[in-house]
C-alpha cells in the first residue's frame, strides 16, 4: 500500500543492515528520504540511487553541523546509525557511548514535538528473563551487556520526549544488501550450509527471532499509525519463535539434514541472555509480521550460494 501522506525521513545509519531493506520501502511507500551515513562497511543503497526522492550525506551521526541542518529538514527521524551488539560495544566502549547514547540523544534535543522519532532498541534488554514467564513491555529491564545498558537508557530519553516510538527487536535475520553474518540465525544457517556442524554452548538458552524485512514493517506501520502508538515501546518478533539455540538449529536440520548438532558441557556462551518474549502489543495495533523462521531459512540458504563469510562481518 502507498502512503497518501508523504514525509520527509531522516534515516541514520540507512546504509546498515536494517536501513538498506527499510529505505528502499520507505521510497516505495512514497516518501523523501535523507540517508545520513560514513559507508564504513562499503557500498550500499546503490538500487534505489537512481530514485529522486533519495538524499544521500557522507558523514558521521556525531557531527551536530551535519545532524542540525538534516532534523531541521525532517518530519521523522529513524535513528539506526549504532554500534550494534555486545562484543563489538565491549571492544569500542567509548564509540559506543558516543553513537549508540550521545548523538541519539542530540536528535532528540534538535527536534520539536511535531516531528516523529522511531527508534530501534533491543529486546535484549530483558537479559535473563524467569523461566516459562514471557516478557512484556512492562517487564523490568535487566541489560547485561554495555550493549543492552545503552540501549535500554535511550530509549528512556526517547520515550520521555513525548514524540517518540521504540521497538525492542528480537534477533534478526535474513538476507539484506548489508549482510551480517554474525547474527544468530544467519550465523547458524551458514555453518549448516558451509560446514555442515556446529558445537552449542549452553544450547537451552531462548531468544525471539524477527526477519529483517519484518523490521522494516513495524517501522513504516508506527510512521503509518504514529499518534495512537507514540511514548510507548513495543516488542517486535514472531510470537511462534521464542527458541532455544538447539530448537533453532533443529528447524535449520530440516532443511540442511546433513547438519550435524553437538552440544558441549564444557565451555559457555560469552552471550547470557536467556528468555521469551510476547509481541502481543504491537499485534493489537493490527501489525503483523509476513516471514516465517523456516521461510527466512529458506532464504538464507539460497543466498549463501552467493555470499560467503569474509565478504560480510560486523567488525
Amino acid at each position: 500500500m502507498i502512503t497518501q501522506n508523504k514525509q520527509r525521513i531522516l534515516v541514520t545509519g540507512g546504509a546498515g543492515y536494517i536501513g538498506s531493506v527499510l529505505v528502499p520501502e520507505l521510497l516505495r511507500q512514497g516518501h523523501a528520504v535523507t540517508v545520513l551515513d560514513n559507508f564504513s562497511f562499503g557500498p550500499s543503497l546503490l538500487d534505489c540511487i537512481h530514485n529522486e526522492e533519495l538524499t544521500i550525506v557522507r558523514g558521521d551521526v556525531r557531527d551536530e553541523r551535519i545532524i542540525k541542518k538534516l532534523v531541521a529538514k525532517s518530519d521523522a527521524v529513524i535513528p539506526l546509525a549504532c554500534l550494534v551488539g555486545a562484543p563489538l560495544c565491549a571492544q569500542r566502549p567509548v564509540e559506543a557511548q558516543t553513537i549508540n547514547f550521545d548523538a541519539i540523544k542530540m536528535i532528540v534535543d534538535l527536534t520539536s514535538a511535531e516531528q516523529k522519532l522511531l527508534f530501534p532498541t533491543t529486546n535484549s534488554g530483558y537479559g535473563v528473563g524467569e523461566e516459562g514467564k514471557f516478557c512484556t513491555e512492562q517487564s523490568p529491564l535487566r541489560p547485561i551487556s554495555l550493549y543492552g545498558r545503552l540501549k535500554a537508557d535511550i530509549e528512556q530519553v526517547l520515550l520521555d520526549s513525548g514524540h517518540a516510538i521504540t521497538f525492542r527487536l528480537a534477533t534478526a535475520f535474513g538476507i539484506s544488501p548489508r549482510m551480517r553474518l554474525d547474527l544468530l540465525v544467519n550465523d547458524f544457517t551458514y555453518r549448516a550450509v558451509n560446514d555442515r556442524f556446529i558445537v552449542l554452548f549452553e544450547a537451552h538458552f531462548k531468544r525471539n527471532y524477527i526477519h529483517v524485512r519484518d523490521i522494516a514493517k513495524a517501522f513504516i506501520h508506527g510512521i503509518d499509525h504514529f499518534e495512537t502508538m507514540k511514548n510507548e515501546p513495543y516488542n517486535v518478533g514472531l510470537s511462534d519463535a521464542n527458541l532455544s539455540k538447539r530448537e533453532l538449529c533443529e528447524e535449520i536440520k530440516k532443511q540442511v539434514p546433513e547438519f550435524h548438532i553437538v552440544e558441549s558441557d564444557i565451555g559457555q556462551d560469552p552471550d547470557k541472555r536467556d528468555y521469551i518474549v510476547s509481541n502481543e502489543k504491537i499485534e493489537a495495533t493490527g501489525y503483523q509480521p509476513d516471514v516465517s523462521l523456516q521461510k527466512g531459512i529458506t532464504e538464507l540458504i539460497r543466498g549463501y550460494q552467493i555470499v560467503r563469510r569474509h565478504q560480510f562481518a560486523n567488525v
